[in-house]
């Protein structure tokens, strides 16, 4: 999926919830002294806060997210180590258990899951290790904080955009489909399929035809391609994530589709970029995330915590509308995102 799959450094987060200090009962450790090497560097960061970073999957996502922060982990002089679960409970597990053998001072991770994560992550806890999570959470209160984004604005920001186009480009009508990932991360993406489907059914002539999971591109080919066959008279659809837009937009492509249905989805990268500048005008609009500010946002929590601060329990960012009717801003994130993925 992309969970949440893209995106950027704006001004603004909201944040909400209880407002209370780090999760274990151990004195936090004194603050490190400031240093003037970047992560990694092991003699300037003798004794620094060792945090690990965990991510959920190897996409532009999740490395913009691991960018944001090893800029935090420098600014702040952080020891930081990061890994990736690869969407695997059981690799999470053997990285959870590596940091807390390794006795890592705090813990920022992606969870793979809100239930079966909860025994590794509690280990880390109840070893002393401050628990951050970020993208998804826990059904758990030891976390610190949770830092994610708005995921009901992630869906209603789109479908308003989905809402206006039905308006002016169709006659108020619409059968659409759906493409979600509730199977695999039920709260997040049922707040966005909720918030999108809250818009677009304020039309009378709007009539939702098929719903299904498939967060991962190639999957979502063929659940899209299978559906138009099923659905012929889908003429919108959307997806919650970014695999799930791309396949939608591949699917539609391949059945030569393009001018008789459009796309809405979820997240922003360069190639939801070149979809949304693409002559076959396909893509319409995607609401994006802010992974750096997620990333970044996630160790200053963490270090925050470290030093016995008070932090938020929870921290939800508000998404970034992109669309095909402001070609100029799209070129903008473009090369915004090629900037910051190759250090630029």
């Amino acid at each position: 999926m992309k969970r949440g799959n893209v995106c950027r450094l704006f001004a603004g987060l909201i944040a909400t919830g209880l407002i209370l200090t780090g999760g274990c009962s151990n004195e936090p450790p004194k603050a490190p002294p400031p240093s003037s090497g970047g992560a990694g560097t092991s003699a300037a960061l003798t004794n620094a806060f060792k945090i690990a970073g965990v991510g959920f999957q190897n996409d532009q996502f999740f490395k913009l997210i691991e960018i944001g922060m090893k800029d935090a982990a420098a600014k702040n002089g952080v020891d930081l180590s990061l890994g990736n679960s690869a969407g695997s409970l059981d690799k999470e597990i053997s990285l959870i258990d590596t940091y807390i053998a390794e006795k890592k001072q705090a813990l920022v991770i992606a969870p793979f899951n809100q239930k079966a994560s909860i025994p590794a992550l509690q280990r880390a806890h109840e070893s002393g290790i401050k628990v951050i999570t970020y993208d998804s959470y826990v059904e758990a209160d030891f976390p610190v904080s949770v830092i994610r984004s708005d995921q009901v604005s992630l869906g209603r920001q789109t479908g308003e955009e989905a809402v206006k186009y039905i308006q002016e480009k169709m006659g108020g009508r619409a059968n659409v489909a759906i493409i979600t990932y509730i199977s695999l991360l039920p709260e997040p993406a049922s707040q966005r399929t909720g918030g999108f489907e809250e818009e677009i059914k304020k039309l009378p002539g709007v009539k939702i035809v098929a719903k299904q999971d498939a967060w991962l591109a190639e999957k979502a080919v063929s659940v899209v391609e299978a559906i138009l066959t099923a659905h012929p008279e889908v003429d919108l659809i959307w997806a919650a994530n970014e695999g799930g837009t791309v396949g939608a937009v591949t699917a539609v492509r391949n059945a030569g589709k393009a001018g008789k249905i459009v796309v809405f989805g979820t997240d922003i990268s360069e190639q939801m970029c070149d979809f949304l500048l693409a002559e076959d005008n396909i893509l319409q609009a995607v609401t994006g995330q802010k992974p750096l500010e997620i990333g970044a946002q996630a160790i200053e929590t963490a270090v925050r915590a470290l030093k016995g601060e008070t932090v938020e329990k929870l921290v939800a960012l508000p998404g970034i509308l992109f669309t095909r009717r402001q070609p100029e801003e799209v070129k903008k994130q473009k090369e915004y995102l090629r900037g910051v993925s190759s250090g630029g």
